[in-house]
């Protein structure tokens, strides 16, 4: 069971990716047949495809930070010294996760005030906060990803 756990841990971004990669293609794809055979379009696939957008953006900059490609200071790091690399590993980590502790804070703000208020999409008439429900955890991934960046960094050198 624990390896089961580690699987779906370790690919846990890729999957909702996928799944929203998906949905949108499937989306995007009637919307372009549907208007290419009738006069009509469906205007509700532009809705859920810019939250898919919103949606990929979270979930691939936390794949980003899996893999250690968000931050593009390679440069600077790769001529430090070790002991100095560490630091500004310490330094870029600190400043990651605070600025994500930031808006995941305003996030999860944003998505009490939408839930508090109900108020509904213009096009497919749902609530909005649930486009925004799945957010927070985008943060959170980001968050742990960065911390599992440093702590893969320190005990390699």
């Amino acid at each position: 069971m624990g390896n089961n756990v580690r699987i779906i841990w370790d690919s846990l971004e890729e999957v909702i990716c996928f799944i929203t990669f998906v949905v949108m293609l499937v989306l995007g794809f009637s919307n372009v047949v549907v208007r290419s055979l009738t006069n009509f379009s469906l205007a509700s696939t532009q809705e859920v495809v810019i939250n898919g957008m919103v949606v990929l953006t979270l979930f691939g900059a936390a794949i980003a930070i899996k893999r250690g490609q968000l931050l593009a200071v390679g440069f600077l790091i790769d001529n430090l010294s070790e002991r100095y690399r560490r630091w500004l590993q310490v330094g870029i980590s600190v400043a990651v996760v605070f600025t994500l502790l930031v808006m995941f804070y305003f996030m999860l703000d944003l998505l009490s005030n939408q839930y508090e208020s109900q108020i509904t999409s213009s096009a497919m008439q749902v609530k909005v906060w649930y486009y925004t429900a799945l957010l927070p955890l985008g943060f959170v991934l980001m968050i742990v990803r960065q911390i599992e960046w440093l702590s893969i960094q320190l005990r390699c050198k």
